[in-house]
């Protein structure tokens, strides 16, 4: 679910500190995303899951941002009321779960 390799890679690259600045960041940006997904108005999905692919990929949120990608293509297909965005969003929760109890292990 979680490319942890790809997030030592970042944490690594920006520092401890910034790190949880980043995590940070990332979290608020993407809830208040996750939060329009549930707007029946399909019209900006597209933009949407584009926007939270590629920062859940930047986090390694690899599961969560295939879905997104996926959801994308059948947006851009015409399809965004056929993208399942209840599983999207129960992948994003389950992501975050797994990913601040191992940053919570690693303190």
């Amino acid at each position: 679910m979680i490319d942890w390799p790809r997030v030592k890679e970042l944490q690594d690259e920006v520092g401890p500190e910034d790190f949880a600045e980043v995590v940070e960041i990332f979290l608020e940006e993407v809830e208040g995303v996750i939060e329009k997904l549930n707007n029946p108005d399909r019209s900006a999905l597209e933009q949407d899951l584009h926007f939270l692919k590629g920062s859940a990929l930047n986090l390694g949120f690899q599961h969560f941002s295939s879905l997104c990608q996926h959801g994308e293509r059948m947006s851009a297909q015409g399809e965004a009321n056929s993208v399942n965005v209840p599983e999207i969003i129960a992948s994003y929760q389950a992501s975050k779960e797994e990913f601040l109890r191992e940053q919570s292990n690693q303190l």
